[in-house]
């Protein structure tokens, strides 16, 4: 079970002048180590599964083509190989055209729904990983701005209705709040609609209605869309938004979702040429952008590192041959018609794979070269 999509970074993070960053090898480590630990978790996702099912695994390797090192423990030879763009888990009998003299352990003579789990288990992997990381940081705690008032726009209804700065919004129609993005996304989202703000002014608190003015501003993908605003911004207050472990896991699930659905929603807006293609990168762009959240802190670089797992679990189940999806794919077709695929059409649409995997690579390369030349 190949990872590799793990060598491509869909283009949904901001990207600063990558130039100064040719010199710092600490940016390449932290590369190397975050994709590494997203690698290993995915692999380590089929080995379970697959042990757990009776099929003896062969080999577990971080990393493709010659060892480095190695060591055999039980059946299991566990390899570090020299081209760190992926990993695999060789179990017995996952090639068709392999004998095998024990059935018993064989991957390929276990039943559909077997394989399947295992198949799944790589990317399920990563997406459990996705919440565990954001888990600890709900508990941990997130410094955000609060809901102190910094700035005030001329021309803005929040002016007309005598808002001012040092005020501090703590409800929003009726509901509390303490922090500038729930504030924030409840009047974008509500577009012209009036909202009632419970308002804290030097010890005591009024209500206010206002009426937000309708802007038309670009989203990620650059397409306008229309959003209310009702003309404030944040002081520079921060408060620490820190929650149970129960109530830390709930949104931990959430956060893991919503970032599934901006990647998925990212491939359709490629697809749509909405995105740029220019916007997809590879392993160049994932070490810049490790370096640089590692330079800012943990608390950067564990966000930065959920996202890339969530990246490598979608990627990994697009029913493309030789990625996890497009084995999953084939199993499907079996359950459906109740006999296997013939190896001769799996053959042939793994080399189609194969080739789309590899000129996607090469894409992804061009792209962060000429980022790298300032040329994008």
């Amino acid at each position: 079970m190949i990872a590799l999509g793990s060598t491509v970074a869909l283009g949904i993070l901001d990207v600063v002048d990558p130039r100064p960053l040719l010199a710092r090898l600490d940016y390449l480590l932290w590369a190397v180590l975050v994709l590494g630990a997203l690698i290993f978790v995915h692999e380590l996702g089929h080995f379970l599964v697959a042990k757990r099912a009776g099929v003896r695994v062969l080999k577990f390797s971080l990393g493709f083509g010659p060892k480095i090192i190695g060591f055999t423990r039980g059946e299991t030879e566990y390899l570090l190989s020299a081209i760190p763009l992926g990993g695999y888990v060789k179990m017995l009998g996952e090639d068709p055209k392999e004998e095998v003299a024990d059935p018993e352990g064989s991957f390929s003579a276990k039943p559909v729904g077997w394989r399947s789990l295992i198949i799944l288990a790589g990317p399920g992997s990563n997406f459990l990983l996705a919440v565990a990381i954001f888990w600890i940081i709900f508990m941990i705690g997130v410094p955000v701005p609060s809901t102190r008032i910094g700035r005030i726009s001329e021309g803005y209804p929040a002016q007309t209705a005598g808002l001012k700065i040092g005020d501090r919004i703590v409800a929003i129609n009726g509901k509390a709040v303490d922090k500038w993005e729930d504030l924030a996304a409840t009047i974008y989202k509500g577009g012209g609609q009036p909202v009632q703000l419970t308002v804290e002014r030097q010890g005591t608190t009024f209500d206010v209605t206002i009426h937000p003015k309708i802007d038309r501003e670009k989203n990620i993908f650059g397409e306008e869309e229309e959003i209310g605003r009702i003309g404030i911004s944040p002081a520079e207050e921060i408060v620490v938004d820190k929650t149970n472990p129960v109530s830390a896991l709930g949104k931990a699930l959430s956060k893991t979702y919503d970032v599934s659905r901006l990647i998925l929603l990212t491939f359709v807006k490629l697809i749509q040429g909405v995105v740029p293609a220019k916007t997809i990168g590879g392993p160049l762009l994932v070490a810049q952008m490790a370096g640089q959240q590692a330079r800012l802190g943990i608390l950067n670089l564990l966000p930065f590192t959920a996202l890339l797992s969530i990246n490598l679990g979608i990627l990994n189940l697009l029913p493309i041959p030789i990625l996890d999806g497009g084995h999953l794919f084939f199993s499907l077709i079996e359950a459906v018609r109740g006999k296997p695929v013939s190896l001769q059409k799996r053959e042939v649409a793994q080399q189609v794979g194969l080739a789309l995997l590899v000129a996607l690579m090469i894409f992804a390369f061009y792209n962060d070269i000429f980022r790298l030349l300032g040329r994008q």
